[in-house]
């Protein structure tokens, strides 16, 4: 992971130069407050991310990463934006989980790309990388991702819950009946998500409430009713609700129908970036760039397929009150 690292900060020179040329179009333009009683959810894109063979350009994924961030915070100098978000975890010193998603399997899983990326920033910020811990269910989905499992603490961090093991008491709420990953519960101050954005043939749509199903010992549980309530449920688990605090969600690469698995012929490219921290306003946009897709390829709506994400409005319910579904209520920014 330490060759990766360096080719990260080789990268990051690039990605400056790209964010330069870039500045005109957002710098300056982005207040540190978001709009009265709405939601910030940034859709940041670079239309150049893959080359017409699909292959992913990483100086330009950190150029995006970048400004998304700084889009998001209001803050015109990635060092400071970044500071932001280490400061949601409580300082430097805290843990700090990059729970990631590679269920789908090679092709269609979180790209490491984009994890490095975050890693090397937060880095910079101060965070040691001893203080960073990239995980997710098992050692499988992890290398699906491109990792290398490493539990060396002095270094960045890499393993899953078959490592950590689960907690022997179950947590509840609802219809959530689940052991959680001691990862989330003994080892992370904070949680950014970092899902990849799928077609679900089940629930409609997985993106970030839906990762959390690689937290538990038994997500198979939660799967009836296309996932609902169980999405929502999950969520507002104590540790869950609090402890995920941020998302970095990948759009870079997707599949608009037959996910969560990889299927080529479904595979597309919408190249972004989304990030916020409303976990609900973040999957309506999700949701919402998937369908808009399945438009453009002749497809039914979700809802007309039979597997429209209900979850999404249960999670936004006065019970749950995990966020806004209400567009009215969503400060879209696409950059």
């Amino acid at each position: 992971m330490e060759s990766r690292r360096e080719f990260l900060k080789e990268a990051a020179t690039g990605a400056l130069l790209l964010a330069a040329q870039g500045t005109g179009a957002f710098a300056g333009a982005v207040d540190a407050r978001a709009e009265a009683g709405k939601s910030r959810v940034v859709v940041a894109r670079d239309p150049a991310l893959h080359s017409p063979e699909g292959k992913l350009d990483e100086g330009r994924v950190i150029a995006l990463l970048d400004r998304a961030i700084t889009t998001y915070t209001g803050l015109n100098k990635p060092a400071d934006a970044w500071k932001r978000v280490v400061a949601m975890a409580g300082g430097p010193d805290k843990v700090i989980g990059l729970k990631t998603n590679g269920l789908g399997g090679r092709g269609i899983s979180t790209h490491s790309a984009l994890v490095f990326a975050i890693a090397h920033k937060l880095e910079e910020a101060g965070v040691p990388s001893g203080n960073i811990l990239i995980w997710d269910r098992n050692a499988r989905d992890l290398q699906a991702c491109g990792f290398t499992i490493s539990t060396d603490p002095g270094r960045l961090r890499c393993y899953g819950s078959d490592v950590a093991g689960y907690e022997d008491e179950k947590a509840s709420w609802g219809s959530a009946r689940i052991r959680l990953s001691k990862i989330l519960t003994r080892e992370c101050a904070m949680v950014i998500g970092v899902p990849i954005l799928k077609d679900h043939i089940m629930s409609g749509v997985t993106f970030v409430m839906k990762n959390m199903y690689g937290v538990v010992d038994r997500p198979q549980d939660l799967h009836s009713g296309g996932c609902n309530p169980g999405v929502a449920d999950l969520n507002c688990v104590p540790a869950v609700r609090d402890k995920v605090r941020f998302t970095i969600g990948d759009a870079m690469t997707s599949v608009y129908d037959g996910g969560p698995g990889y299927h080529p012929e479904r595979l597309w490219y919408p190249n972004a970036i989304i990030v916020g921290e409303d976990r609900v306003a973040i999957d309506q946009t999700a949701w919402q760039i998937i369908e808009r897709k399945r438009a453009e390829a002749g497809m039914k709506t979700l809802e007309a397929a039979g597997r429209p994400p209900r979850y999404i409005a249960t999670a936004a319910d006065a019970s749950h009150a995990l966020g806004t579904n209400d567009p009215n209520k969503i400060q879209l920014m696409e950059v």
